[in-house]
């Protein structure tokens, strides 16, 4: 996809591993290079034999890396690219000379992912002989292979192992990500956004800057939140209420700006997600002015969510993501968030302050039930939209807490934001005499009946449970799991503007419509 920063993306899966921090990427691919290399050497009319022979290597450790098969040393790479008359950096990076130099380096790769082996599909090596339309035929079946495995993979299980991965990296990263931060204050800098809300003309003037328009209309799938065409450069937003357009708007130009490719896995999936939704706060929230009155407000102890949130006209919630995002880069703080259902069940939270979560065995915390005395359960008692404060003593020392509990159209949800003891001097509220302990996650804290009163009904109650689906059933197929691909490639056909063919041959008045 187009962009207008060019930034790294924080999460890219091939930085999953070896990166060391966001933008920051992995060494330049063998296999890739090797067809720069042989496409550069036959442009050039050289043999094998002669490249070697002028560049002091053997004809067969030049195949190897040609092949892939060898990496070469940046001093070897220098000394073919002078005998080729290429330019260094064109063959350690860009895209493959050609198409067919691309379905090689696709299928080479694929033949040497882990698990290729226990597809029972046999090696096949690509020779000249082998027709562009074979070799696109392998890669096409492969590809479709791995894709029904990734759906099959893409159980509750996978999904908790990926959010709980994906947490870790945001806590390594105090929940910073400046190529983001950088990114949303570009564009709303060129918007002309100067302090204060950052209102829907400003949004539509971002999204003018990425080349997109927002259309609004009645129609848009009901299992999307947005729809981006990206033939016609248009993002459609619902008519219908229940949704910051402006939240949304942002987000679906968050994966433009971020350069996001359709996501691999269930894991990418994820981690989109989270890049979108820092931007559109970031954009909503912008550091420049977000941080100075979050500064000032701790000189004068007296930081708060709800000053966020009334400063920027956005939802609760979004001030909280916000505060999470700058309050440890900025204010020295380590923080906690979760949002939360009125029955206690998680389903997003970020800490990076040592709170122990539910949990279970591999790390996973969504779908885990809250102790009843966290101000995150606590809240539910209290008038809806009220602000609670609390101290909580846990195990693993006393928390303070700031919660919300408020409507939204998936139901009531509670989101709560809390700092370590140490650090409650810089909050309002933390003169609450509202105190709770939590012996969780011991059985007897919360999770266990009282003995007399399970004495007393022992035997003589079967409830009927209401289980949480989206946690328990695997996920949806498809490249965006959840949506239905064809009511979304109707409904873009529907509204794509007429070609300039059509324009000219049809009446003004159909043209307009």
């Amino acid at each position: 996809m187009p962009s207008s920063t060019g930034r790294v993306l924080p999460f890219r899966p091939s930085e999953r591993l070896d990166s060391t921090g966001p933008g920051t990427g992995p060494a330049a691919d063998p296999v890739s290079v090797g067809r720069r290399v042989r496409h550069a050497r036959r442009a050039a009319g050289l043999t094998l034999a002669a490249v070697a022979e002028r560049t002091g290597l053997s004809p067969s450790a030049l195949s190897l890396i040609e092949n892939g098969r060898r990496e070469a040393r940046p001093s070897t790479l220098e000394q073919v690219a002078t005998v080729l008359g290429a330019d260094l950096t064109s063959l350690l990076s860009g895209a493959p000379p050609s198409r067919r130099a691309a379905l090689e380096v696709r299928w080479e790769r694929a033949q040497r992912a882990e698990g290729f082996q226990t597809l029972g599909i046999p090696a096949v090596r690509v020779g000249p002989g082998l027709p562009d339309d074979a070799l696109e035929a392998l890669v096409g079946l492969y590809e479709s292979v791995v894709g029904l495995q990734q759906q099959r993979a893409a159980t509750p299980e996978f999904a908790r192992l990926a959010n709980a991965e994906l947490r870790a990296r945001m806590r390594a990263a105090g929940n910073y990500f400046a190529d983001i931060e950088a990114a949303a204050a570009d564009l709303v800098a060129q918007a002309g956004h100067t302090g204060g809300p950052v209102s829907r003309a400003v949004v539509e003037r971002v999204a003018r800057r990425v080349g997109f328009e927002i259309v609004t209309v009645p129609d848009v799938p009901a299992s999307t939140r947005t729809v981006t065409d990206l033939a016609h450069h248009r993002i459609y937003l619902p008519a219908r209420g229940g949704h910051d357009h402006r939240a949304a708007a942002l987000q679906a130009l968050g994966h433009v700006v971020l350069e996001h490719e359709p996501p691999r896995d269930y894991a990418e999936f994820l981690a989109q997600r989270v890049e979108i939704n820092y931007f559109a706060a970031a954009a909503l929230v912008p550091e420049s002015t977000a941080v100075p009155l979050l500064r000032r407000a701790r000189a004068d102890r007296d930081i708060a969510v709800e000053d966020l949130r009334d400063a920027y006209a956005v939802s609760y919630e979004t001030a909280a993501h916000r505060f999470c995002n700058l309050a440890t880069e900025h204010l020295d703080l380590q923080v906690h968030f979760m949002r939360t259902s009125a029955d206690g069940v998680i389903y997003k939270a970020y800490e990076n302050d040592g709170v122990r979560f539910p949990m279970d065995a591999s790390g996973a915390i969504e779908g885990a039930r809250v102790c009843r005395s966290w101000t995150a359960r606590v809240v539910f008692d209290r008038p809806l939209g009220q602000v609670y404060h609390q101290y909580t003593d846990t195990g693993r020392g006393t928390y303070w807490c700031t919660a919300v509990a408020e409507p939204t159209p998936a139901g009531v949800f509670s989101v709560s934001v809390g700092v370590p003891f140490d650090q409650v001097r810089w909050m309002r509220g933390r003169d609450t005499r509202e105190r709770r302990l939590s012996r969780c996650p011991d059985p007897r804290c919360c999770t266990r009946p009282p003995a007399d009163l399970a004495r007393e009904w022992e035997g003589r109650v079967w409830p009927s449970a209401r289980a949480h689906s989206h946690l328990l059933a695997v996920m949806p197929p498809g490249v965006f799991p959840g949506v239905d691909d064809t009511e979304v490639l109707r409904f873009v056909a529907q509204h794509a503007p007429p070609s300039p063919e059509v324009a000219e041959q049809g009446p003004a008045g159909d043209v307009a419509q």
